[in-house]
């Protein structure tokens, strides 16, 4: 593997760590929770820079159901990062407190919660739409396929209950304005929700990604002259944007 896509593979998983870490501000604190979100604003502007090309291929090649919903989620997860950082600068009291920014807290506060959980929700979708590649490298392997099939359902069934115990619903439609923080709640605990709850996303969308194919007419990308998809394309961009551009397609059967 290049080590232009090790460093690109790299960041993304970078960025994903620390999108996990900002979910658990009452953990850590406020200003590690804006040093750490300055860090992951940091790392998406360099994934987007490094990822640029993907903005040219938008109106170039034919589009599916898959590649649509793919572009959907990438737009609203960019669209989800974008209101972290407004958001961010308005309610910083640490990194951006020299910015001369007075007022708008309540607007900014509704922002940053709505925001940050869709960019979370959205992070693990993305992941999932990408996830073949996963688990393209346990092989063909009957029995070992199937057992990492069943423990990805039952990682998701968990995250499916984690998700309504925790009510994050209230949070993504801002059905309140304030999110219920436990400053005593277990460290473990907490990020072992927060992992199943990405599980839970990660396998609806690949489930999801499982039946648009079956319905035939996915057209999957292939980056041209190579005549194949390397694992970064077909993972690109934890919370960014498909690597592999699209004026190459060939049909799955």
């Amino acid at each position: 593997m290049k080590k232009r896509q090790l460093l690109k593979m790299a960041i993304d998983l970078s960025m994903l760590i620390l999108l996990l870490f900002l979910m658990g501000y009452q953990l850590w604190g406020e200003a590690a929770h804006e040093w750490a979100g300055a860090g992951i604003f940091l790392l998406f502007i360099i994934h987007q820079v490094m990822n640029r090309k993907w903005y040219r291929s938008l109106f170039r090649g034919r589009y599916d159901r898959m590649r649509a919903l793919t572009l959907t989620v990438n737009m609203l997860l960019l669209m989800g990062m974008i209101g972290l950082m407004v958001s961010s600068v308005i309610l910083s009291r640490y990194v951006f407190s020299f910015l001369p920014i007075r007022g708008m807290t309540r607007m900014g506060r509704l922002l940053h919660m709505a925001a940050a959980y869709w960019s979370f929700v959205l992070t693990a979708v993305h992941l999932g739409l990408h996830w073949g590649i996963v688990f393209g490298m346990f092989g063909r392997q009957q029995k070992r396929m199937g057992r990492l099939r069943l423990l990805a359902a039952g990682l998701a069934m968990y995250g499916g209950w984690v998700f309504l115990k925790r009510d994050i619903v209230t949070y993504l439609f801002l059905r309140t304005e304030f999110v219920f923080l436990d400053y005593s709640e277990s460290r473990l605990l907490f990020y072992g929700d927060y992992l199943a709850m990405t599980g839970f996303f990660i396998y609806l969308a690949y489930c999801g990604r499982k039946i648009l194919k079956s319905q035939g007419g996915h057209r999957k990308p292939v980056c041209a002259g190579s005549g194949r998809t390397t694992a970064h394309e077909s993972l690109a961009g934890t919370l960014g944007m498909p690597e592999c551009m699209p004026p190459v397609w060939r049909r799955d059967h």
